[in-house]
């Protein structure tokens, strides 16, 4: 069981004083307040797009052990309680980027692809391309955080993952990041361990379709 620190406590009593999620459905709403937590940025609040019928099969993936794939090393830095395979710095990921022109964590994503098969959750907070990589690839996957950060790319590889029907959790726009990616897959894995997740109704999203840069 994970202790959490009483400044984490009082962090979250300050969020929950500025924002309201409490119409959200918990797991939804799990995710919202650690990405909130994680960046200091109310406006994901506004941006992201949850559904919790994906969430509470990601959470059945993970209980089963599930892999958890990154898109590079600082994502999986962040996420503390579960192995990641992350192969960006793989030499094959090198050697792969170099002979097909492309960046190594889209070469990272299609070598792990071919390990870990089908129902794996796959993170991505740095790296546009290789949530486009993915898009391309037969992954069938449990769960897609889908939060890269940057101006070339990120909001449309976003959207792309939006319009693909895969589950996901995702955010209109610019925003992202190692960090908040991996607060959204560490909000499912401390889920059980959380109290006063609150209620709601089931397939909360936040952000409506239509909204974007």
């Amino acid at each position: 069981m994970r202790r959490v620190h009483p400044i984490e406590l009082e962090s979250y009593r300050i969020l929950r004083g500025l924002v309201d999620l409490s119409h959200m459905s918990p797991l939804s709403r799990a995710v919202a307040e650690r990405v909130i937590h994680a960046s200091a940025d109310l406006e994901y609040a506004e941006t992201l797009v949850l559904d919790e019928t994906a969430l509470e099969a990601s959470l059945e993936a993970l209980r089963g052990d599930a892999p958890v794939v990154t898109d590079v090393g600082m994502v999986a830095a962040g996420i503390t309680a579960r192995e990641t395979l992350c192969l960006v710095a793989d030499p094959r990921a090198k050697d792969l980027s170099e002979r097909l022109s492309i960046t190594r964590s889209a070469a990272g994503f299609r070598l792990a692809a071919e390990e870990v098969g089908p129902g794996a959750l796959w993170v991505v907070g740095n790296a546009p391309t290789a949530l486009f990589e993915l898009l391309e690839l037969e992954a069938a996957p449990a769960l897609v955080v889908g939060l890269p950060v940057g101006f070339v790319g990120a909001a449309e590889s976003k959207e792309a993952l939006m319009e693909s029907g895969l589950p996901a959790v995702v955010n209109y726009g610019r925003k992202g990041g190692s960090a908040v990616a991996a607060a959204a897959l560490n909000a499912i894995l401390y889920f059980e361990e959380v109290e006063g997740n609150g209620g709601g109704a089931r397939g909360s999203r936040i952000g409506g379709a239509g909204r974007g840069e």
